[in-house]
């Protein structure tokens, strides 16, 4: 469809204008209403590129190119960019207010995840020419969620009815400001308990000191597995059928509630290394080490009588949902392009997509 439309002169002000333009809810040179604006946001948020979401906006009837997806994505993603950053205010309020949380308990998981960006030297030609092309940042993520919300499916899959995010490229402490935020829009201080569950990350666990002291920590039990794994490997590096039989007790102790007698297996150790492998002795204190400084994190059997995860797959799911936008083959971001859209997508995640279409 085609309109012809009034564009002239206003007599009184000497502006050049268009009526209709104007009771559109359009500004000036504005080609785009905000309800299209909002769309094709939402399908670039929603599909793997700019490229697709100007392919599926032609389906549904838009014919555009993904150049000026692009812009608006610019333009709504630093909208929701400062509502964010309003809402990190002391004593911000939030418009709507959320539901207040009802009594129970909260779940904060918190892991990271590398993305692609233009390095400063970005398109240096030629390609022997030394200069940084692709620089590898982190995108440290969290996923916060009330444990009343944590359902199964008929086949006994894992679902949550709802969750929010938090997704942030930056130092650890302003992204532990950044969740603690949040979870105060969730609930935090309203709820009974607070479940912190993660994998041994340092920088994770330093925000848990710092922003949730009170919270009770669950090391990732397949973390921790893991970990146990190492020791077995080097204790039996050419058997692995006895590296099995060494740590299938030990696993079945650490998940029902026999952690105390893992703790101690791995403490005997080094006295067994020193009269039998000294070279062993440095790698055993180092995963004893993580042990012991997760020692209040390896209570699995209490945790998950209390209905806590003890492990942390809705954030791994969020982490693969999030590459799969902002860590397909070919792309590089600049620090701005993928700030805009990853503004628009938590703010879609944690329904707060309508504030960002409220341009009064």
């Amino acid at each position: 469809m085609r309109l012809t439309v009034d564009y002239g002169q206003d007599a009184h002000t000497a502006q050049w204008l268009c009526p209709q333009q104007q009771a559109w809810g359009l500004g000036p040179h504005q080609k785009v209403t905000p309800g299209l604006a909002e769309k094709l946001c939402f399908t670039a948020a929603a599909t793997p590129s700019f490229e697709q979401a100007a392919a599926v906006a032609g389906r549904w009837g838009v014919a555009v190119d993904d150049t000026l997806i692009h812009r608006q994505v610019q333009q709504a993603g630093e909208r929701a960019e400062r509502q964010a950053q309003a809402r990190l205010a002391p004593g911000a309020t939030v418009s709507p207010a959320p539901p207040a949380a009802p009594a129970g308990a909260l779940v904060i998981m918190m892991d990271g995840w590398m993305v692609r960006h233009r390095g400063e030297a970005w398109g240096l030609k030629p390609t022997t020419e030394p200069g940084e092309r692709v620089a590898w940042q982190e995108c440290k993520s969290a996923v916060i969620y009330r444990l009343a919300q944590a359902a199964q499916t008929k086949s006994g899959r894992g679902l949550l009815v709802e969750k929010f995010v938090v997704a942030y490229v930056g130092e650890p402490l302003e992204f532990g400001r950044r969740v603690q935020a949040e979870a105060r829009r969730r609930g935090l201080g309203k709820v009974k308990r607070v479940y912190v569950v993660a994998d041994g990350g340092v920088w994770i666990w330093n925000i848990v000191t710092d922003r949730f002291a009170e919270a009770t920590g669950v090391l990732d039990f397949y973390h921790a597995s893991q970990h146990l794994w190492v020791v077995a490997h080097a204790l039996y590096p050419a058997d692995e059928a006895a590296a099995r039989a060494w740590i299938t007790p030990l696993l079945h102790q650490l998940r029902h509630g026999g952690e105390g007698n893992v703790l101690k297996t791995l403490q005997d150790l080094p006295a067994w290394c020193a009269q039998r492998e000294p070279s062993l002795i440095p790698p055993m204190a180092k995963e004893i080490n993580y042990f012991e400084q997760h020692r209040e994190h390896l209570h699995y059997a209490a945790r998950a009588a209390e209905g806590c995860p003890v492990g942390s797959g809705a954030m791994e799911s969020l982490c693969g949902q999030l590459q799969g936008r902002f860590k397909r083959c070919g792309q590089f971001w600049t620090g701005a392009g993928r700030q805009r859209l990853m503004a628009l997508e938590v703010a879609r995640r944690n329904q707060d997509w309508n504030e960002v279409w409220k341009l009064n």
